[in-house]
């Protein structure tokens, strides 16, 4: 196995900041000097079955920030130190069968000539910003490429958002049409889906704006615009998240509102049918018992006047109960 594939290493640039950049080999990043001018990026991936020694013990990395770099769970956030920073930022999972809420950690050490960066799982921000680097100008500063990172991130979250802002139209148009039961699993996997993507890209708002605040040189006024562009846009998405919950429930509260309705109407034509007949059950009964003394036992004419009267009662309470608008 070479050492690339057990140092995780997926990436190795130096750029001489003025819009230039090279690939490095491993050779080149092991045996790497001061730098004079420029920076240089390492990126690797995590390796569950190995040490990644250089990483651990070459880098020049305190312990601390090495341990929050390699926890795949971490949070959003940012941390500043006298000339360097700790940044972690969430990405979408864009792979095939992956669920949107399962977002993806990128973890970022940036110093006054080196970014170092891991991650645990493929993202695709990463892969076109490498395509990107090929084929485009090459970033002058560590802030420029930070700012880069944190607007594409940010711009895979616009059509997840996007999608589900669309879904929750389309189940406000059809909770006056379709039934509950095909509605309500839709809705539970749609506000599941609102509340764990905001709980992971809220806490990015401000470790992008805290990360704004870096006075080192290299981030400049226009590095430090595009960061708080990013947080703007991930607030953006917050308040739209929480406009999808709170759509989930009102359109909850609809469906409940007319199942109700529906049961209501269903009650009062049940006690309606129950006021009706429950005179001619008695009546009925009354006259069907088996004991002597029955009057009209013994007229043929005695069963059609009964049912007659029976009939009218019941014709006099319907429309009675319809001049009540109780139907």
């Amino acid at each position: 196995m070479s050492a690339p594939d057990t140092e995780g290493l997926l990436e190795g640039w130096q750029f001489d900041g003025r819009g230039g950049g090279r690939r490095l080999d491993w050779d080149e990043v092991r045996n790497l000097g001061p730098i004079e001018e420029g920076f240089v990026w390492l990126h690797f991936r995590r390796l569950q079955r190995s040490p990644q020694d250089w990483l651990c013990n070459q880098s020049g990395i305190d312990p601390l920030i090495l341990e929050g770099m390699l926890e795949d769970e971490s949070r959003p956030r940012c941390s500043l130190f006298a000339d360097s920073a700790f940044l972690v930022l969430r990405a979408v999972n864009l792979h095939r069968n992956a669920l949107p809420e399962d977002l993806l950690g990128l973890h970022m050490w940036v110093d006054a000539r080196r970014i170092i960066t891991l991650q645990h799982e493929p993202i695709s921000a990463i892969a076109d910003y490498v395509e990107s680097l090929g084929r485009a100008r090459c970033p002058r500063t560590q802030g420029e490429m930070v700012s880069d990172l944190g607007l594409r991130l940010v711009d895979r979250l616009d059509p997840v958002i996007s999608a589900l802002m669309d879904e929750a139209d389309e189940l406000e148009d059809a909770v006056e049409k379709a039934e509950a039961r095909d509605l309500l699993p839709k809705l539970a996997i749609l506000r599941r889906l609102a509340i764990k993507l905001r709980r992971h890209i809220a806490p990015q708002r401000e470790a992008l704006n805290h990360f704004s605040t870096e006075d080192d040189p290299w981030l400049g006024p226009k590095d430090r615009t595009r960061l708080r562009d990013a947080a703007d846009r991930v607030a953006r998405f917050t308040e739209e998240l929480d406009s999808i919950r709170e759509r989930a429930a009102l359109i909850r509260d609809q469906m409940v509102d007319r199942r109700a309705e529906q049961m209501n109407k269903s009650m009062l034509v049940l006690a309606v049918v129950t006021v009706v007949f429950a005179p001619l059950t008695f009546v009925s009964g009354l006259f069907g018992m088996n004991v002597g003394g029955i009057p009209g036992v013994d007229d043929p004419e005695s069963f059609w006047l009964i049912s007659a009267l029976l009939i009218a009662l019941a014709l006099s309470l319907a429309w009675l109960f319809r001049r009540l608008r109780w139907v």
